[in-house]
């Protein structure tokens, strides 16, 4: 099965004149009200990021997703990501087996670094264990998700000695995944650990990617892993319109805005519309534009990369809800139908 899907960050609108930030208390609200209609247009899974910043209102995806678990029926519902190297493995398994039992074992973690480092200094954690906390705490959550009682010893955090974790996941026993940008470590720790990943492709051409895809799989294959199993998705900035055009001109300045406040600390320079145009391409990034030539696109990553996730990742520099609301009911309506279809039919 190729699943379909939406992610987002919970980005806070900022006004362009003013630079006042939405309330994140409006955005929550407004959040919840778009899972429910992915539900309602029938998309496969819903992914939700944590940040600790000001322009950013998900801390914790974990209790956007509890509540999203009440007002949705079939929907998958994951993090995308938890940031585990600040994260306590423990209290983060509690958390998502929980929302899973909430859900009727709907429910994902996608365990990543994160590419801002907030976290870190919030919860008391040194940057240069960066890479230590990762590798730490990603073993003892895979040990959390598999036994429920736990013996685990590691450097940081005291010691687990024949302790009990309560409450357990349901019987579909809280996937896994792992989100991963370009780096070729990451790639080959996931096919050594059996774990579906989902590559961010955030930038330039999207075949660039191909090599680590392979890398990938091969690790997977490598390491004995049982290859009807394999799952692995790409996240792609997106945001749809009846009409290219039209939706390309309306979300460029929203698109351009957040990519500047971002660059503006790690750099970067300007944001370019030659840029954006090469996103839109075939050849590029961005899954932004009307239902056909989305459907196309999309079914080629797909092919190119052997899919089974796509994640239109939609709230890039915070469009307006309404803008929102609209992408979303293109995507589940006249978008995914006709990728399922021409997938049917091949």
């Amino acid at each position: 099965m190729f699943e379909l899907g939406i992610s987002m960050f919970g980005d806070l609108r900022v006004d362009p004149t003013t630079g006042k930030i939405q309330s994140a208390q409006q955005r929550l609200q407004e959040i919840i009200e778009e899972i429910k209609l992915m539900d309602e247009v029938g998309l496969d899974f819903f992914g939700i990021g944590e940040h600790h910043r000001a322009d950013y209102a998900v801390a914790s995806p974990e209790i956007v997703l509890a509540a999203a678990a009440t007002v949705t029926k079939n929907i998958k519902l994951g993090s995308a990501v938890s940031v585990i190297s600040s994260a306590d493995p423990v209290k983060l398994y509690k958390d998502f087996a929980t929302v899973d039992l909430i859900s009727g074992g709907r429910t994902e973690i996608m365990a990543g670094r994160g590419s801002f480092i907030e976290s870190f200094p919030v919860f008391g954690y040194d940057l240069k264990d960066y890479s230590e906390l990762f590798e730490e705490k990603l073993d003892l959550l895979l040990k959390l998700r598999s036994n429920p009682v736990i013996n685990w010893t590691g450097k940081f955090r005291k010691s687990l000695i024949n302790q009990e974790i309560f409450p357990r996941a349901t019987e579909n026993g809280l996937p896994i995944w792992i989100a991963v940008g370009g780096t070729t470590s990451s790639v080959i720790r996931a096919g050594r650990l059996g774990l579906p990943v989902m590559f961010a492709i955030i930038g330039g051409a999207w075949e660039q990617f191909k090599p680590l895809f392979e890398v990938y799989r091969q690790a997977y294959e490598d390491y004995g892993h049982d290859i009807s199993k394999f799952q692995v998705g790409v996240h792609m900035h997106s945001f749809f319109g009846d009409d290219s055009q039209s939706i390309a001109d309306s979300y460029y300045p929203i698109y351009a805005a957040q990519m500047n406040r971002i660059g503006a600390s790690r750099g970067w320079p300007p944001y370019q519309h030659t840029q954006y145009d090469f996103g839109r391409s075939s050849l590029g990034h961005l899954i932004v534009g009307a239902p056909e030539e989305m459907v196309d696109k999309i079914l080629k990553i797909k092919e190119t990369f052997g899919l089974t996730r796509f994640a239109a990742h939609m709230d890039v520099g915070s469009p307006a809800h309404k803008d929102m609301m609209k992408s979303i009911e293109i995507y589940g309506t006249k978008i995914a139908p006709k990728i399922r279809e021409a997938l049917n039919n091949a």
